[in-house]
This record gives structure tokens, sequence and C-alpha cells, in this order.
């Protein structure tokens, strides 16, 4: 049975944000502004994007054997062609818009990451990864969420902890409580401040104990959102956001944290990356999905300027494709992938991990690019250096630490 304050918590705080209660880019510094939140933002490529594709590692002549007709051209040898980053590794040109991220070493990669359970069903991958206990699924809370746990601080904002998701995902459920607000501007009690009043009394008479606290804390955070107004926060520094999923849930986290509401965890996702057939090189489905992800990442650093000195952004799948490309010009379930990591705090112009190489005897299984990176030794650095977690078991039940990637600045 779940804990009852979890659940209470969690759906309790996502009733309320469901809807169901009527400049010029600024070079990011490695400090974070004094007196401002540090924040951590998590984005989700939701169906297991192809890493391979999305930082190509161009020099090495198996990667283009296994794809004979979607690899991506090495740099300089054609229209299409990888982004050169280190001279082994290659971005997918519908990337370009984060290369400047990139040689302005505010953007980092960690390749060959992932989780180290074997498992290739989506949804399996996808809660070991939120519930940060790889192979195990009696753990009933996500990992973000202990995270928070362990740093509470004396006056926590309710706003603390928001995924811009129709429902709250796994990832912050437990009992840190969080909001799952879809749309800021349907957020709260439709209807003036009348309405609002007598709906927040009649709510809270009807609840006792800890249902009451969470009433309490959700009318709070409805309270700080409406007198903030994030929302009517037109994109800084000429930043322009697209229509689409992504970029309206990133302008959405953008404008939660200009408005200053005291955010620390942000967390969305975006679908659509299970390429099967059909998947393209330069060109074709995955391309387009990544221009639109290039686009709105780059959209948002430019929106939040300098403040992005404050914010750490990464972006994680639950495993990669095979390195092989199959009989449809598309690719399976892997194992291994890359992580994004950009914003204030990193040691970026870099891609880390150890490469294990995809010659037929360093696969995994004899098909996949090997994890040699577990994703939560990377997390664990961020959590570390830019909010200050320290008890990093009580986040990894059952996880042993390998070696430091140095992927945090000084």
């Amino acid at each position: 049975m779940i804990h009852r304050r979890l659940f209470l918590k969690s759906s309790g705080l996502a009733l309320v944000a469901g809807g169901f209660l009527p400049g010029t880019f600024v070079r990011m510094a490695a400090a974070a502004t004094p007196g401002r939140r540090r924040a951590l933002v998590v984005v989700f490529q939701r169906g297991a994007v192809d890493g391979l594709n999305m930082v190509v590692p161009y020099a090495e002549k198996a990667y283009y054997d296994a794809r004979p007709s979607i690899a991506i051209p090495r740099p300089g040898q054609k229209e299409g062609a990888a982004i050169d980053l280190d001279g082994f590794f290659g971005l997918h040109p519908s990337l370009e818009p984060l290369a400047a991220l990139y040689r302005d070493r505010s953007l980092a990669f960690v390749h060959a990451a992932g989780s180290p359970d074997p498992t290739r069903s989506h949804f399996d991958a996808q809660d070991f990864l939120e519930s940060g206990t790889p192979g195990r699924k009696s753990t009933r809370d996500g990992f973000l969420s202990r995270a928070l746990a362990v740093t509470t601080p004396a006056a926590a904002s309710p706003l603390r902890a928001v995924a811009v998701t129709p429902a709250l995902p796994r990832i912050l459920a437990g009992e840190a409580g969080a909001l799952a607000i879809p749309s800021l501007d349907r957020f709260g009690v439709r209807g003036g401040s009348e309405k609002n009043a007598a709906f927040e009394a009649a709510y809270g008479a009807e609840s006792g104990g800890p249902l009451a606290a969470t009433a309490k804390e959700s009318f709070e955070a409805v309270r700080l959102v409406q007198k903030a107004a994030p929302e009517k926060l037109a994109p800084a520094n000429g930043a322009t956001y697209s229509s689409t999923p992504l970029a309206r849930s990133m302008k959405q986290i953008a404008q939660l944290l200009r408005a200053d509401v005291g955010l620390e965890v942000a967390f969305a996702d975006v679908g659509g990356w299970d390429t099967h057939a059909g998947q393209g090189g330069s060109q074709g489905q995955l391309a387009g999905r990544l221009r639109d992800f290039g686009a709105t990442l780059n959209a948002f650093s430019r929106d939040l300027g300098s403040r992005m000195s404050d914010v750490t952004l990464v972006t994680v799948s639950e495993f990669g494709r095979t390195v092989r490309e199959n009989g449809n010009r598309g690719t399976d379930h892997g194992h291994a992938n890359v992580l994004s990591v950009m914003g204030g705090g990193v040691a970026g112009g870099k891609v880390y991990g150890r490469w294990p190489g995809l010659a037929p005897s360093a696969l995994f299984e004899g098909r996949d690019l090997a994890v040699t990176t577990d994703f939560r030794d990377v997390f664990a650095e961020l959590l570390e250096a830019r909010l200050g977690v320290t008890a990093l078991g009580g986040v990894f039940p059952g996880w042993t630490r390998g070696r430091p990637l140095g992927l945090t600045a000084a």
C-alpha cells in the first residue's frame, strides 16, 4: 500500500494544479547570482532517443558500417554533416542552435551513459530511471522528491518543485511535495477572489489531517502564482518559442524562474523518440524532432539570459537504440545513450564519459552501445554541486558511486 502521506501529497497537489479546482544572450557565469536560489531543470525524452545520431561518433568507422542509410556524414564531408565538437564526436545538424552553447562551455554531453539494468521495456526503464533504483520495482517515490526531502529549507516555497505535465511524474512523487501544472494561465480557481476564498474555505473544512495541510499548501501555491503572474512575462532577450508542446513547457518553466517564485526543481517531458521505422539521417523523422528540441533549449537559455547562471538543465532518455539500423531504416531498443547538461556551474565544451567503442566485441549483448557511466553518477554530481544535496545514499539507495566525472565547474 502506498504511504498515506505520499499519496495525499502527490495526488492532492496534482489535483489542484491539473485544473480540477474551478535580452541579447548573456554569457552564462559559473557562479550563481547571490540571493537567488539555484534550480535544476530535467527534460525527459520519452521513447528512447537515438543518442548515436544525436551526438555522433563520426571518427569511428564501425558507426558508418552499421548505419548505411541513416548515419550522419562526417563534418565537412557534404551537406547535412555533423557539427564537429572535439575531433571525435559531432552534433546532429538539427541541433545547430546548441553549438554556440557548447563552444561557450555552457553545454556538455555525457555519452555511453544510462541505467545498469538491461531492460528494453519503455515502461520499466522509465520507472527505474525516475525512481532512481534500477531493477527494483518496489520503490514508491521518485529520486528528485527524495533529493528535495533531504534539503528542505525552513521556508520552502509551495512552488519549490513543479512539473509542467498533466499529471505528477514518477520522478517527483513523494513526501517532499510537488505540483503538476500543465498550464500556468489555467492554474487555480477561476471566478474571482470571492469564489476563490469560498472554495478554499469549503475545501479546507472538508479536509482533515495530512489532506488539510496539502490543501493549504495547494492554495498557497495558487495565491503565489496569481500574485507573481508569471504567465504574463513575455520571452526576454529576443528569445522566440515555437508552439510545440515542448516549447510551451519550457516557456512556462522560464516564466516561473523569472518570476522568482522559489522554484528549485522543474520537470518537463517530450515524446516521439521511438524511431523503429523511417528514422532518417540528417533529414527525416528524428531530424525534425531534434530541430524542435535544439531550438527550444536555445530559446530557453536566451530567455533566461544571465539567470542561466543559477539554472542547470539536464536532458535524459530511458535508454538508447541499437547500433545497427534495422530493415525498416530505423533503430530498435538499445542500452546506453547520451545526456545533455547545460547552464550554470557546468564545465562545458566537452563530451564526458568513457567511450567503449562500437566494435562488435565491445557492444552490450552484441548489439548495443555499452553503459560506462551510471545515470545516477551524473545526477549525483549535479544534485551535490548545484542544490547542496549531501545525503546521496538516501537519494539513490543501493547505488555505488563511480569515478567522478568533473562535470560541474568549481
